[in-house]
């Protein structure tokens, strides 16, 4: 619990630092959180792994590390674009905006490490009740306080429904400890089954996987956009590996019997993520539905149901942090400047900032997988383990979903390469906010030009659970 500890300790000085300054002093808060991620990201690498703590409810795995990485990674780029943040009240409440990232933060690593049903529930309660506050953290804005309370009640129905399947799941197996249910599930028990099924409800929401998504466009739309790059990829993949937790390695021998589940989920999330996007004529809920069609294809790997399709998931997690964080950061970059979010703001944009279109064009064209950025590779391998596992129905809706996605994204970037732009003045980034789209373009373009690396490190973090 080396990395947890150190959350914790980070938390308390940006805390006491809160207390000790006013105004915009307190935005050294961000740069004290920014500083200790950073240390923390060198110690997930240094420190060794742990033995199984608190009698084997908490575990440090080499999936727990590999997630704790992808989670720590993406909170220090949502943190320093937040540095760039100009509304008063990010001057005012910047202690409280960055500890309730960081708590979130917490949540999300005590959650890859759990391997008790109780632990799983408490994490993931403690990951979600502080993005609620921050979906709405802009508290004079009636669209922002709308949001927040769609995203808090979709929420609160979640964890709802999830505790409701865990309860039978207890009350069938005797246990919350994961090994125990696997035990439990040999014999297929009915109540334990709907126990599971219900979670896995519950766990659609917190991914946002079709029909679980109501809470997705809106949110995005109305709550500050670092804060949204970062909401749409840390805690979705804090929600695929609890899924990796319970129904792989929670259900042992018996994880089949879940892949027509994994699989139809994953195909009326491709479809309804993809054809709603179509559209959309504002960005950020343009970047939402993509979004859900993106988890779509996580599921597509899930759904093969091996240590390849699982790994190819991780792998795909790590690609569409800096493809989708970067996207939505140009997005904040053009509509500081624009004043506005909808795909005219674009034109022109390659004639007015060159650099900056192109970051935004190497995003689009990853997340819309064409070769040879890292999303290609992304989307290949979760279709490559699908293949494997005989899922040829559904590699096919996917390839084809594929270039649906293509319309949308390329609408964007014709905006930006062929329409002349409203007027000539460049667009002016803050130091942090463009370095953040550095590190996101970086990440796309080395990923894409040599993905070993990471792939073998996904291979080995997955093959345990099989």
């Amino acid at each position: 619990m080396s990395l947890e500890v150190g959350l914790a300790t980070l938390m308390l000085i940006v805390f006491v630092s809160g207390l000790f300054s006013s105004g915009t002093a307190r935005r050294c808060a961000g740069m004290i959180a920014a500083a200790g991620l950073l240390v923390l990201i060198a110690a997930s690498f240094l420190l060794p792994p742990a033995g199984p703590g608190a009698g084997g409810a908490f575990v440090d795995d080499g999936l727990a590390r590999f997630a704790k990485r992808l989670f720590l990674v993406s909170t220090f780029i949502g943190v320093l674009a937040s540095l760039s943040l100009a509304a008063e009240v990010f001057s005012r409440r910047a202690t409280e905006y960055y500890l309730l990232m960081l708590s979130s933060l917490l949540g999300m690593m005590v959650l890859a490490s759990a391997r008790d049903l109780i632990l799983l529930f408490v994490a993931f309660e403690l990951m979600s009740v502080p993005l609620y506050v921050l979906s709405g953290f802009l508290k004079r804005e009636p669209e922002a306080i709308e949001a927040a309370l769609k995203f808090f009640l979709v929420g609160s129905v979640s964890s709802a429904v999830m505790a409701y399947g865990l309860s039978f799941v207890y009350g069938v197996a005797g246990t919350t400890s994961l090994p125990g249910v696997a035990k439990a599930l040999g014999s297929e028990p009915p109540l334990l089954v709907f126990g599971l099924a219900a979670v896995l409800a519950g766990f659609g929401f917190k991914i946002a996987a079709f029909p679980f998504h109501m809470w997705v466009p809106d949110t995005y739309e109305a709550a500050s956009t670092p804060f949204v790059a970062w909401l749409s990829v840390a805690p979705k993949a804090a929600g695929f590996v609890a899924i990796f937790r319970v129904y792989l390695e929670g259900v042992g021998d018996r994880a089949t019997l879940w892949l027509p589940a994994a699989a139809g989920l994953a195909a009326v999330t491709i479809i309804g993520g993809n054809l709603m996007a179509l559209p959309q004529q504002n960005v950020k809920r343009l970047l939402a539905y993509s979004g859900i069609a993106h988890i779509g294809y996580m599921l597509v790997g899930l759904a093969a149901v091996s240590a390849s399709g699982t790994a190819m998931v991780l792998f795909y997690l790590v690609v569409y942090v800096f493809g989708n964080m970067g996207a939505f950061l140009v997005v904040e970059a053009v509509a500081r400047s624009e004043g506005a979010e909808h795909l005219g703001a674009f034109r022109g944009l390659a004639q007015r900032s060159p650099l900056l279109a192109l970051a935004m064009l190497l995003f689009l064209l990853s997340l819309g997988g064409i070769p040879f950025v890292a999303g290609f590779w992304a989307k290949l391998y979760v279709l490559w383990a699908a293949a494997q596992a005989g899922l040829y129905w559904l590699v096919l809706l996917g390839a084809i979903l594929t270039v649906v996605a293509l319309f949308y994204y390329l609408a964007i970037a014709r905006r930006m390469y062929i329409e002349a732009p409203a007027r000539p003045e460049p667009i002016r980034l803050h130091p942090t906010l463009a370095l953040c789209v550095i590190l996101c373009a970086l990440g796309v373009v080395v990923l894409g030009v040599y993905p070993t690396p990471l792939v073998l490190a996904a291979l080995r973090a997955a093959a345990p659970l099989f």
